[in-house]
């Protein structure tokens, strides 16, 4: 009993003695490109970011900031949000090909997951606990937006109209809340999954007072972290809709962002400003990471 209450002091003595919520840079500046989005880490803790170099590329980052091209785009394709499934394979949103893209990170075969014609765009994606694929879909011009959902073949549904500009987009913990967030009007929405993958009513989980939002992601503890694009920080909310903290990312516009390192609580941030990921430790791991532990052959 004595040698457990020993590791768990030294465990919570570790990560308090550790500095937290301090940005630094991962790459070199203009290591990406101005459209850098994205990003999600693999099994290994590699980071996949869009347009490393140049566009319409994947870069592929190791956690000590080593980087390279991953993969060409297909010709007419363009690269938003990207995720993983607890098999490794990876998903893109390709905006301009109206398509949600598979790619298998062992032979770098591409291939077209989902297509939908009625999209305007698959902007960002998320995944929940069952793999079921969520995508929020704006139209920057008109100030409006959509959601989809898509199920493990393929299938598209639309679940979500007449909504304001779509954008960032997490499952919950336990699987039973869509949030999205719409960047033009500042607010972040909570639909509850339904069965069947119907959404049910939506709350308000919070409205800013200014700047847009982008990019957004749990903690194991259902703690939203969304990137604030004009204002150059990443604010941490509760389930509740309390802001918790803003942490400033060393540039104007953040685009998304992730968890991995190696033990989940290290946050990579994709920043357009500046064209490179940089990275903060934060208290708690991130969902995905914790997903991909309970997974067959997890980490």
């Amino acid at each position: 009993m004595r040698a457990i209450l020993f590791l768990l002091w030294w465990g919570l003595t570790a990560v308090s003695a550790e500095e937290l919520f301090v940005t630094q840079p991962l790459t070199e500046p203009g290591s990406f490109t101005e459209h850098i989005e994205g990003p999600a880490c693999d099994r290994d803790g590699n980071i996949y970011a869009v347009s490393f170099a140049r566009q319409p590329t994947i870069g592929r980052v190791t956690p000590d900031g080593r980087g390279e091209v991953f993969l060409e785009m297909p010709p007419g394709s363009l690269g938003n949000g990207i995720r993983f499934d607890r098999a490794g394979r990876m998903y893109i949103a390709d905006y301009t090909g109206h398509n949600v893209l598979r790619v298998d990170l062992a032979t770098r075969r591409i291939e077209v997951f989902a297509h939908e014609p009625r999209m305007n765009q698959p902007n960002d994606l998320a995944i929940g606990p069952d793999e079921t694929l969520w995508a929020s879909d704006p139209n920057w011009k008109a100030g409006t937006g959509q959601l989809w959902r898509i199920d493990r073949n393929g299938k598209v549904e639309r679940v979500g109209e007449n909504m304001g500009t779509t954008n960032g987009i997490e499952v919950s913990p336990d699987g039973r809340t869509l949030y999205v967030n719409e960047t033009v009007q500042r607010k972040v929405w909570a639909f509850r999954i339904e069965r069947g993958g119907r959404l049910g009513a939506r709350r308000l989980v919070i409205e800013f007072a200014d700047h847009g939002l982008d990019g957004m992601r749990c903690d194991v503890d259902g703690n939203l972290y969304i990137t604030r694009w004009g204002k150059g920080t990443v604010a941490k909310v509760s389930p509740e809709g309390k802001l918790l903290r803003e942490i400033d990312v060393l540039g104007a516009r953040p685009t998304n962002l992730c968890f991995g390192g190696p033990d989940g609580r290290t946050c990579y941030v994709t920043e357009a400003e500046k064209g490179r990921l940089v990275q903060f430790r934060v208290d708690r791991p991130g969902l995905e990471f914790e997903r991909w532990r309970q997974a067959p052959g997890g980490r």
